[in-house]
């Protein structure tokens, strides 16, 4: 049995590229994929702001590369996918983690603070895997997870830009499959539900909101960041060969109720 997990869902001799590894969701994700082996490259907006994932990664032994990506910056994205390449030869793994929230009523909403969400949610993550895409259809494989939203499937309230961007996320996701599926390339993506990171801390702060949106998660409890390390390991792995356009919902229930 042991043989048969580790051919199934080790990641030994894979690269894995995590964007907004800092902390949150993106460290718990970067940790994983190392501990089942595989080398992380951590990005952030700067080196420095994932010092803490690189002294976690140290830590455990687990071999890692700190990078930093302003994520609406063109440039700094190719850079990223070069500075792995040139590091480690191959990429095998995405994580399309990063992104940014800015609340505001729709009527209120600013053209600057929209654009600045579409910009990192979106475009940014269209850019990553359009440019990891390019090497892994050379490479002839490659796994791609995209981390969408529960407001990929329901509007929220006052984050328009972000369940906006998020929908897209959700449809790129599918398309990108349907053209790389046939090449060795399985894109993929995660909907996280309500879970206990700093983009939610405003809105945990207020107890009416925190509580009814409790009471309507089946599980009760709203979502750690560990609760996404599994889903993020099984669709890195040989295990989810066959899945393709996937948007993997982690949410406690939410939306089968």
């Amino acid at each position: 049995m042991q043989d048969f997990l580790k051919q199934q869902f080790g990641l030994e001799g894979k690269v894995a590229i995590v964007t907004g590894a800092t902390r949150g969701l993106g460290q718990a994700m970067a940790i994983a994929l190392g501990e089942a082996g595989a080398t992380v490259v951590a990005v952030g907006s700067k080196p420095e702001n994932v010092a803490n994932t690189i002294k976690l990664l140290e830590a455990k032994g687990i071999k890692h590369l700190a990078l930093g990506c302003d994520q609406s910056n063109k440039a700094q994205i190719i850079d990223v996918v070069e500075d792995t390449l040139k590091a480690f030869g191959k990429i095998d793994i995405l994580v399309n983690n990063a992104g940014t929230i800015k609340r505001s009523p729709a009527h209120e909403f600013t053209d600057e603070d929209w654009d600045d969400v579409i910009e990192v949610n979106l475009n940014g993550v269209f850019r990553f895997c359009r440019e990891v895409g390019k090497h892994m259809l050379k490479q002839g494989s490659g796994k791609i997870i995209n981390i969408a939203s529960l407001l990929s499937f329901s509007g929220g309230i006052t984050v328009p830009a972000y369940a906006a961007s998020k929908g897209g996320v959700a449809q790129l996701t599918k398309a990108l499959a349907n053209e790389w599926a046939a090449s060795g390339i399985q894109v993929n993506a995660i909907a996280p539900g309500y879970f206990e990171t700093d983009n939610t801390y405003n809105l945990r702060q207020d107890k009416e909101r925190h509580a009814s949106i409790t009471a309507r998660i089946p599980a009760g409890e709203w979502g750690k960041p560990e609760d996404l390390t599994g889903p993020a390991v099984f669709l890195s792995s040989s295990a989810a060969n066959y899945m393709n356009g996937h948007v993997m919902l982690v949410d406690g229930g939410w939306m089968a109720r």
